[in-house]
């Protein structure tokens, strides 16, 4: 049973078009093309059940609310709720980001570095720390929330809100990793999907299905920002993932479904000018990879060992259920505590984000500004790429999802700043906001 958060940031405002900062200054509204916007993010929806609707009470965030749902003959009505105000940035509120700037430029800088060290000082005199008050702020809508709607009703929820304060609720669900803050993108109207489920001890798990969708607006792909981009797309679905077999380093090739998915994939990104491309040197990536770049055959796919799956070793090509009558508490550390098994014959998680990392970064490395990257790998490769750019440890593996033919766009940064998850396993292209790809084994 899940618990499933729809996160979406509000509409195009009037601030956000002026490049003003908002702040909980309430003289922000919805843009024609935010109201558009929201209206989109709502169509994308209508496939699924919404159980509740809670809402900032600016009004930027509740007409978002309000758009999002407009359709669904009035059997949702949004819940105000002030723990998801936006940060309090009051000195600032109303003011150009240039004018900011220009004010205030050595607190801007931090705000821009280190948000999470950010003093302020009110009218009144005393002084604050904006992202320490947003931080509690967040803490205490997502008691709120489990406390309403626990994991065992098996109900989604749709939580509207503003950038900071989503950000800071996300991080809350990665346990603050450090510079959290700035290793992640909200776009006006974007859809993020997390579940959340409860463990034996009835402590709240979190994990991101897909962070930062846009695949419903025009454009589809937030655009691209002064340094190279990174597109990672896990390998399409194989016969060994429909029937749940842990695959590793057996070589299986893609099913039909697979080859789909990677066709879907291709289209989707249709619109992209890849200049590089990297894959795991197995078939199943690379089979994906030349189907996404059938539009660019001129482009050399790079086969790299060091991004081949995890080694399983003795579990290869079992069920779940094969390897849990012979080695049943191993493959429950496993499920809880990944970074602490070494698989028989095979690897642990470590070794793989070892690797896989040395190669990310090689391959950054090597990127000029102007170039724009595919990598096509595998479930336990990306997700120790991903728990490395998200603050995160080998232990977090199981927090980040990675479905077949799901896209994750990164995007590098200047030295000294966390790279950017921009998107995370956008699956839309493949039929729904929802991750439905299949659930097996690595």
């Amino acid at each position: 049973m899940t618990l499933r958060l729809l996160l979406i940031r509000h509409g195009l405002s009037s601030y956000n078009l002026e490049h003003r900062i908002q702040g909980r200054n309430d003289l922000s509204t919805l843009t024609t093309k935010g109201t558009l916007q929201a209206s989109k993010a709502g169509e994308s929806l209508r496939s699924l059940h919404i159980h509740a609707v809670y809402t900032s009470p600016l009004q930027r965030a509740a007409d978002t609310a309000k758009e999002l749902i407009k359709n669904r003959n009035g059997e949702l009505i949004p819940i105000l709720d002030n723990d998801l105000l936006e940060v309090d940035l009051e000195p600032w509120s109303g003011l150009t980001i240039d004018e900011v700037k220009n004010k205030f430029s050595d607190l801007y800088s931090t705000w821009k570095h280190h948000p999470k060290e950010l003093i302020l000082h009110r009218k009144n005199g005393n002084s604050y720390k904006p992202i320490k008050e947003l931080m509690d702020q967040a803490e205490r809508f997502l008691k709120k929330i489990i406390s309403t709607h626990h994991p065992d009703k098996n109900e989604t929820v749709l939580v509207v809100g503003h950038n900071a304060i989503l950000r800071c609720l996300i991080l809350k669900m990665f346990k603050e990793p450090a510079e959290g803050f700035r290793r992640i993108k909200l776009d006006n109207s974007s859809i993020s999907v997390f579940n959340i489920n409860t463990d034996i001890e009835n402590k709240a798990e979190f994990q991101v299905e897909s962070l930062n969708s846009t695949s419903h607006l025009t454009p589809q792909i937030p655009p691209k920002g002064s340094f190279a981009r990174i597109f990672l797309v896990r390998h399409g679905e194989t016969n060994w993932n429909k029937e749940g077999r842990f695959q590793g380093q057996i070589d299986i090739p893609l099913n039909e479904n697979g080859q789909k998915q990677a066709l879907a994939a291709s289209n989707f990104l249709k619109n992209v000018k890849f200049n590089q491309a990297f894959s795991s040197s197995m078939s199943r990536p690379m089979e994906t990879a030349k189907i996404i770049l059938r539009n660019h055959p001129t482009i050399e796919i790079k086969q790299q060992d060091e991004l081949v799956e995890i080694g399983h070793g003795l579990w290869e090509g079992k069920l779940e259920a094969e390897i849990s009558s012979e080695w049943g508490d191993l493959l429950k550390r496993w499920k809880k505590s990944p970074e602490t098994v070494q698989m028989p014959e095979g690897e642990t998680i470590g070794d793989v984000s070892s690797r896989a990392m040395n190669c990310f970064r090689h391959i950054a490395q090597r990127l000029s500004p102007n170039d724009t990257a595919l990598i096509v790998a595998h479930d336990a490769v990306n997700k120790t790429i991903l728990c490395n750019l998200l603050g995160l440890t080998n232990a977090d593996i199981w927090k980040v999802k990675q479905g077949n033919g799901g896209i994750t766009i990164i995007d590098l940064t200047e030295e000294q700043e966390p790279d950017i998850i921009t998107c995370l396993n956008i699956t839309s292209h493949l039929g729904d906001v929802v991750d439905r790809t299949a659930q097996g084994a690595l």
